[in-house]
């Protein structure tokens, strides 16, 4: 057996050059690369904090994640501030936020009348400084969905990146 594992190792480094390699600690991104600069050391980004899914059904939803795959579900939370009710599903290591309209002005109404069984709606991603990590994300150009931040579902202070300057993502940046 070690000597089919070593012939499979051999091979696998000859078909795969870079585990021959070593590969550095630290990389450095080239301005080349990537239209957009690493953030600078006045704000750091931090961990996924959630998923958010809009859902069409609120009870139902909650329902499955608790009695089909046995996860921790919150209560609802009604944020009429941003137009719609909130429930967070534990999963661990990070959490998904169920999303429903609140209103007729909600943004998950339009976003459902897309999406008639729901779906991702935006990830949220932590930072240590909220107002730095604005200014320095206009600087690079990249559109924020509001003038500033807003209290979220947390109490904490929160601001939308646009898709379109996220590779196609809602990005949510959440004060930690």
């Amino acid at each position: 057996m070690a000597r089919v594992l070593k012939v499979a190792t051999a091979s696998a480094v000859g078909l795969f050059p870079r585990l021959q390699t070593p590969v550095p600690t630290v990389r450095t991104f080239s301005t080349s690369l990537s239209s957009h600069q690493v953030a600078g050391p006045v704000w750091n980004l931090g961990q996924l904090n959630h998923v958010a899914v809009a859902v069409p059904d609120l009870e139902k939803a909650k329902a499955f994640y608790k009695n089909v795959l046995g996860a921790q579900v919150g209560e609802t939370v009604p944020l009429p501030e941003h137009g719609v009710s909130v429930v967070f599903v534990n999963l661990g290591n990070t959490k998904m936020e169920l999303l429903h309209p609140l209103g007729n002005d909600s943004p998950i109404a339009g976003f459902l009348q897309k999406n008639k069984a729901g779906g991702m709606h935006h990830i949220c991603i932590e930072v240590d400084n909220i107002n730095a990590a604005v200014m320095d994300l206009k600087e690079k150009k990249i559109r924020i969905l509001s003038e500033e931040a807003k209290i979220g579902a947390h109490g904490k202070p929160v601001i939308f990146l646009h898709p379109k300057d996220c590779g196609g993502v809602l990005v949510e940046l959440e004060q930690v």
